[in-house]
């Protein structure tokens, strides 16, 4: 089901034949090192990640990651979209690409996109990002979008350091 739209993004909720693109995408040296090893090694285990993740999120809450494919072609890009964790007090925003696609812009129009449809149409309150400390470009895009700098934090049972942002929107 298509979520949103930009003047070169069709953004998605993800399905299980999504898994090969997810599996890729896990596994990406740069995800690993920003955001963490899934234990993603199959199509099984991406498909079972993805009716875990995405699929039951957007059943329970009406929202999730999705897909970020560029509208001229239909390809895959990355996935950017919200997601509710335990570890943070409220619901944040989410994103990667694949390394062909960075530097275009893409990242950033996705996410304003659902920046914007969490404020303006889901109506949340406020919105979290997270990343990384040695994640320079993503720090710059969370504070592009507007969110603020609150601490830097260890979440839940991780044991590497994470940068928390947060925009409020009543």
């Amino acid at each position: 089901m298509i979520v949103l739209e930009t003047p070169r993004l069709v953004l998605r909720t993800l399905d299980t034949e999504d898994a090969p693109f997810y599996l890729e995408l896990v596994n990406e040296p740069s995800w690993l090192e920003h955001i963490g090893d899934k234990g993603v090694r199959t199509l099984d285990d991406a498909r079972a990640h993805i009716l875990a993740g995405p699929m039951q999120l957007q059943r329970r809450l009406g929202y999730s990651l999705y897909l970020v494919q560029r509208r001229a072609d239909g390809v895959p890009m990355g996935l950017c979209g919200l997601i509710r964790r335990d570890t943070l007090p409220d619901t944040d925003i989410g994103y990667a690409l694949r390394p062909a696609y960075w530097g275009q812009g893409y990242a950033y129009e996705a996410a304003a996109a659902v920046l914007a449809h969490a404020r303006d149409t889901l109506r949340l309150p406020q919105l979290y990002g997270i990343t990384s400390p040695e994640n320079g470009p993503s720090n710059a895009m969370l504070r592009k979008l507007g969110l603020q700098f609150v601490e830097l934090t260890r979440l839940g049972e991780e044991t590497r350091l994470t940068n928390v942002y947060r925009i409020g929107f009543v």
